[in-house]
């Protein structure tokens, strides 16, 4: 991994953002045209604004393939660290009037909002913000994704979440308003063949159809809710690939145990003449006799020697395995600390938003009863 020098993160030497997207198109691999969004990354130095000058950022355009294999670097490249997720490349899930197109504008700010929320929270951590690859990518135009495809070992697994319940809430909050939509409409209707009434039931539908049309902008702010929630579930991919990597070398530290037991059993048969397990080569010993003394201290050398190697290999793979336990369990729970901290400031946020919508709701009816009262 390579690191940068430097004490505090790069969020701390550097603005970052991701201002706009733009779509193009173009020629791919396969020599097949297509259509697809680049996304236009400005940095500027905190250093030249704080001697009272103003630069023009720098700027480059990515894609959001790029960003995949950033990602997919970081995880490779710091197997102990809780990789922040990516938002979805399509759309999982769609609520009444948005698009389930990739291309859909709307869809796209969305995006553009979750990458800059990435590079945001990569360049806040104090380890990966100190990475090369990352300030080259942030940096550097060309060169890029031969660099990281020559870094990554592996690729990321892509976890795909649907946030299922988020969906039927916004699907019933969507009936309610149209609830009220249609009793705008009857309320409009009815006050038309209605004389003494009439004045009233149309404004009260007025009412109706004020409530039911705010639904949009709602909508819109419980959008914003669900990427907060869906970027915890996307996580959870990460914090696996933590546990799979301490999986992993705990059995290379297990079979390179067992194997320096074998060796050290073969040694110690070779060395007294006694075969405490079935072989090949004991049976044959006894069918045809001891091999030569030369041989036998050639094989008895050549075992010291793979014993030495084994013993440096269990000792390489105990003190990676404990390093890694140490390093994820500290990043562990800098991340705990932080999703506390957000989906705190979320849920909160969300429970203001729906106690301001139920007073909307109450104010409704309240004109709607007032307006009654007058007939």
């Amino acid at each position: 991994m390579a690191q940068v020098e430097g004490s505090c993160t790069l969020l701390q030497r550097m603005e970052i953002c991701v201002a706009e997207a733009e779509k193009r198109s173009g020629k791919n691999a396969v020599n097949m045209q297509e259509t697809f969004t680049v996304y236009l990354i400005e940095t500027r130095s905190m250093d030249a604004m704080a001697d009272g000058r103003n630069p023009a950022p720098d700027s480059l355009w990515r894609r959001y393939s790029e960003f995949e294999l950033l990602r997919s670097y970081l995880i490779v490249a710091y197997p102990y660290i809780v990789v922040p997720p990516l938002p979805e490349k399509r759309a999982e899930f769609v609520w009444h009037k948005l698009s389930a197109d990739n291309m859909d504008p709307d869809f796209v700010e969305r995006r553009r909002i979750g990458l800059e929320n990435f590079l945001l929270r990569v360049a806040s951590h104090r380890v990966l913000s100190n990475d090369k690859i990352l300030y080259h990518f942030l940096t550097e135009v060309h060169g890029l994704l031969f660099l990281l495809q020559a870094d990554s070992r592996l690729r990321a697994l892509s976890a795909t979440f649907r946030v299922r319940n988020t969906h039927k809430v916004a699907d019933r909050l969507y009936g309610v308003f149209k609830v009220h939509g249609n009793y705008g409409r009857v309320f409009s209707e009815w006050s038309a063949i209605e004389r003494e009434m009439g004045d009233g039931l149309q404004s009260a539908g007025h009412h109706m159809d004020a409530y039911a049309a705010s639904i949009d902008d709602i909508l819109e702010e419980e959008e914003h809710y669900a990427d907060q929630l869906k970027e915890y579930l996307f996580y959870a991919e990460a914090l696996r690939a933590v546990c799979r990597k301490h999986e992993l070398t705990q059995f290379e530290l297990e079979m390179a145990s067992q194997d320096l037991v074998s060796k050290k059993q073969q040694r110690e048969e070779l060395a007294t003449g006694i075969v405490r397990t079935f072989s090949f080569k004991g049976m044959t010993n006894k069918l045809f006799g001891q091999e030569a003394p030369e041989q036998r201290e050639a094989r008895l050398k050549l075992l010291e020697e793979l014993i030495a190697e084994g013993e440096d290999t269990v000792k390489d793979k105990t003190v990676e395995c404990e390093e890694h336990i140490e390093r994820a369990w500290e990043d562990m729970e800098r991340f705990e600390e932080q999703r506390d901290k957000d989906l705190r400031e979320a849920l909160i946020n969300y429970a203001v938003m729906q106690i301001s919508m139920c007073k909307k709701g109450i104010q409704v009816w309240n004109n709607a009863k007032e307006c009654f009262l007058k007939m």
